[in-house]
């Protein structure tokens, strides 16, 4: 069994898109996944199932929520050790020792052309900043993602892509939590 880590985009934020976790858990209980276990309200389930290809896997996810609740979602599979390697290689972390309180992580449905991140590339976006790196994008927020530009709209608008971002704790604790459920399997 692989350890999955599916980042689903835009519930339970404002009142819209109400999921329950119970609900999404017995979503992903009905499409044959198992060991699930979410983290916080806002969409991030762990689970475990058969080596799969990630697009398989979150247009699975996807086409059931809009099947059970009537809306699209967003829905990006990442495995542990694709967070991992996040963790280990945020440059905010790494080389200048940023507070992680004002650190987040927006995730991309794909690696975006160099012609729409060059459109993006020494906008003035101070002091918040932001580092690519393949279909992650490292985000300093001194201020606070609640006042950045750097939103997800932002990124979808620029690079016509879908984006999802996470704040640094969630990273660790997905991580801790898709860890402990792969040690429980051996």
């Amino acid at each position: 069994m692989q350890t999955y880590i599916s980042i689903l985009r835009g519930i339970n934020v404002s009142g819209h898109k109400m999921i329950k976790m119970d609900a999404l858990c017995n979503l992903y209980e009905e499409l044959g996944f198992k060991n699930i276990r979410t983290y916080i309200q806002s969409g991030n389930v762990i689970f475990q199932y058969r080596k799969s290809n990630y697009q398989d896997l979150e247009k699975k996810v996807a086409d059931n929520i809009f099947k059970e609740f009537g809306f699209e979602v967003p829905v990006m599979v990442k495995d542990l050790d694709e967070l991992k390697k996040v963790l280990k290689e945020n440059p905010f972390v790494n080389k200048r020792k940023e507070d992680i309180k004002s650190l987040h992580v927006t995730f991309l449905s794909k690696e975006p052309g160099q012609f729409n991140f060059d459109k993006i590339v020494g906008g003035k976006y101070l002091p918040d900043e932001f580092i690519l790196s393949g279909k992650t994008i490292y985000l300093f927020c001194p201020n606070g993602y609640g006042r950045t530009k750097l939103t997800n709209n932002f990124f979808e608008s620029k690079l016509n892509l879908v984006a999802t971002t996470r704040n640094w704790k969630t990273i660790i604790e997905l991580v801790n939590i898709a860890g402990d459920i792969t040690s429980d399997e051996k």
